[in-house]
């Protein structure tokens, strides 16, 4: 009787899925609920974030294959209107591809032949960008009943028309008067609108928080960190922060910033469980021992939390980094999948997280089950099988000294999803492998609104010699791992040239998909990794592709724009490349339309000859590296935003100060830095970013302040 009520139930799914597949949902534009997402797992659709609940990114999808897939052309383009990081994954509902792009903007296309129906743009503020710790993107959409749901950098939460873009509703997720962002792509859940937040380098409380489809009323929220003030918050983490949570922090420095576990990026479901998955991210300050006197676990950091979700109550979980302190977030791609380990099915979680352990987790209990480096790392020797706590090596707290580790903060895998092929039994990981030196701020104090890490970016500041410079790339990497979660080990790895490569789709025609730094998008062999096709896309690629069906006809779709933490921190690695207008690009077996060439930005050239500062250098190089380097450059080697050895800003004392301290800019996004020093202070930063800009050697490394502001 069970099993033909099941199959009952499952033809009872299908027959609502092809419905709504073939003519919107008895009319209704993009009506997609949970039973719709549970069928998408055999159809050509993408319905979701992830693609469907377990977010393994696997189409079955297979005309495009190892075969054919040389045959692969544009079928039409679509270039946006910013140059800023480009990481959304489209979904395509009903012959309609919706989209994000920098700046938290909505797109949506007919799939089939690129029209553009509409789209949105929330106008957030330029200043808020200062907010924002790694660029202002956004990774994407959620659509459910009629309505897409995007998280906008300004920390709202808005339900948009399917069919017109218009706006239903909008609510505030945030604090307004905290530096907190959005920049993830919601889930729904079960008429619950999922979303969380970061600003944890800055300074914030994170938590997670389920809304209302139908009008954004706040249903459930769950705090990540205990509440500064030692009261309860009326929320679904209470319970469990009393008897798990608030005991495993000390000391008084996380209370001032919140402590940080941003929930900015993974989710995964399981209805069959009817479990919620969620990533958190890492503390604030980083260091340890700024954030809670170097003592206790710090839950629920750098963990990954199971939470029912039409209440929020908490289920397990498992922390794979306890007193994180190197900014290991565990807010990486979260996904589930049924294998067979060791002789018996299991329910598996899989993650792979910025420490660089492979996790694979019982995901009815959070019992761990194997954890192994999937890249080469310093910082432990291993996972006790038994605790599951990592083994760490001894330094690597950098108490007193200097500490270079493997990973840095930038992480073994960051936010660039991952992707599973069932038939070959494989995760397929972006990963990177890159040095850092922590380095203890012993002057740390809290600053409102800018970073607190407690750790000193002094010590990461490139040297001058380019052969230094040659020997630090060399050090630096990208691959592509194909990954056998049961053996816990490699069966492949693609090497790149550059780190920060894109995200990756897997289908069942045999093949991996992934774009690259480097400005190309490329297709290899599911099996053994062989470079089948590539498209020279020119502009560097980071988000992941998707694939979908119409009329018979598979398309694969990249989102084109370089951006985000690695081109921001370390443009280095990618020297002199411009910033580039981001295109929406997808393709089809035989496609023949031609994307036009990219406009290069003109470099305007710059004579100093006879520009001078009265500025002190040394510490104008302390204050830049303290404050400037994450988006400028470490020794102002020019990122993605402004060159500022180029700027013609640099010609006057006058107009710097202007920029820097009175927010000329700030509707650009580059607001004013008067909190953190004053005029005085933007001399000196203008006398040391002339130096570099006129080619001379950087001055000796000034002792880092992480005090207040100077004073006038």
């Amino acid at each position: 009787m069970k099993s033909l009520k099941l199959a009952a139930m499952l033809a009872a799914t299908l027959a609502l899925a092809a419905c709504n597949q073939g003519g919107g949902g008895g009319g209704k534009v993009a009506n997609v609920d949970g039973a719709r997402i549970i069928a998408a797992k055999s159809n050509g659709e993408w319905l979701s974030y992830g693609r469907t609940y377990d977010e393994q990114r696997f189409s079955p999808l297979d005309k495009i294959n190892a075969g054919n897939v040389g045959q692969l052309g544009l079928a039409w383009m679509y270039e946006f209107d910013t140059d800023r990081g480009q990481e959304a994954t489209p979904v395509m509902v009903d012959g309609v591809l919706y989209t994000t792009t920098a700046w938290s903007k909505v797109f949506a296309f007919d799939a089939k032949t690129g029209a553009l129906k509409w789209s949105y743009d929330p106008k957030v503020e330029g200043k808020k960008g200062f907010d924002a710790c790694c660029d202002v993107v956004n990774r994407g959409v959620a659509v459910w009943k009629g309505k897409v749901y995007v998280g906008a950098l300004d920390g709202r939460l808005i339900a948009l028309d399917a069919a017109t873009g218009k706006e239903a509703w909008s609510v505030q997720t945030t604090d307004t008067s905290r530096p907190y962002t959005i920049t993830g792509a919601p889930r729904v859940i079960k008429d619950k609108v999922l979303i969380g937040n970061g600003g944890g380098e800055y300074g914030v409380r994170g938590y997670l928080s389920a809304y209302d489809v139908n009008d954004g009323k706040l249903i459930w929220r769950f705090y990540t960190t205990p509440n500064p003030n030692g009261q309860p918050d009326n929320a679904a983490s209470d319970k469990v922060m009393k008897e798990k949570g608030a005991a495993t922090w000390f000391g008084e420095g996380w209370k001032a910033t919140g402590g940080g576990g941003t929930v900015w990026d993974s989710m995964a479901y399981d209805p069959d469980l009817d479990i919620l998955y969620v990533g958190v991210g890492n503390g604030t300050p980083w260091n340890h021992i700024k954030r809670s006197d170097g003592k206790g676990d710090n839950l629920f950091l750098s963990s990954i939390l199971a939470l029912k979700p039409d209440t929020g109550e908490y289920v397990w979980h498992y922390q794979t980094t306890p007193g994180e302190s190197w900014d290991y977030t565990a807010t990486q791609h979260i996904m589930l999948a049924d294998m067979n380990v060791g002789g018996t099915p299991r329910k598996v979680l899989m993650q792979a997280p910025k420490n660089g352990f492979f996790y694979v987790l019982d995901r009815t209990n959070g019992q761990l089950i194997s954890a192994k480096p999937y890249v080469p790392i310093t910082w432990a020797k291993g996972v006790d099988p038994a605790t599951g706590r990592p083994i760490e090596n001894p330094g690597v707290r950098y108490e007193n000294a200097p500490s270079l580790q493997v990973p840095a903060p930038f992480g073994a895998h960051n936010w660039h999803p991952m992707a599973f092929n069932p038939k070959e039994n494989l995760v397929y990981i972006p990963a990177q492998i890159i040095p850092f030196a922590y380095t203890p701020d012993k002057g740390y104090t809290y600053r409102p609104g800018g970073w607190n890490v407690g750790t000193d970016f002094l010590a990461n500041a490139l040297p001058s010699d380019k052969a230094q410079i040659a020997a630090v790339k060399a050090m630096v990497k990208g691959q592509l791992i194909a990954w056998d979660p049961v053996a816990q080990k490699a069966r492949f790895t693609i090497e790149h040239p550059y780190f920060w490569n894109a995200g990756i789709l897997s289908t069942a025609g045999g093949l991996i998909f992934q774009g690259a730094a480097q400005g190309e998008f490329a297709a290899y062999s599911a099996a053994d990794g062989k470079k089948l096709w590539s498209y020279k896309t020119d502009n560097g690629v980071i988000a992941a592709p998707m694939t979908y069906e119409i009329d018979g006809e598979q398309y694969v779709a990249q989102m084109v724009g370089y951006g985000g933490a690695g081109a921001l921190s370390a443009p280095f690695v990618l020297p002199d490349r411009p910033r580039l207008p981001g295109r929406l690009m997808v393709f089809k077996l035989g496609g023949t339309a031609k994307a036009p060439d990219y406009v290069r930005p003109e470099v305007v050239p710059i004579d100093l000859t006879g520009v001078t500062s009265t500025g002190d250098a040394k510490r104008g190089f302390a204050l830049f590296h303290q404050n400037c380097q994450v988006c400028h450059g470490p020794n102002a080697s020019g990122a993605f935003l402004p060159d500022l050895r180029r700027s013609q800003m640099l010609l006057s004392a006058e107009n710097w100060k202007s920029v820097l301290i009175d927010g000329a800019l700030a509707p650009r996004g580059m607001a004013s830095f008067s909190r953190f020093f004053d005029a005085k202070g933007a001399e000196d930063l203008r006398a040391y970013v002339l130096s570099e800009a006129k080619g001379a050697a950087a001055p000796a490394v000034a002792p880092a302040k992480g005090g207040p502001p100077p004073k006038s």
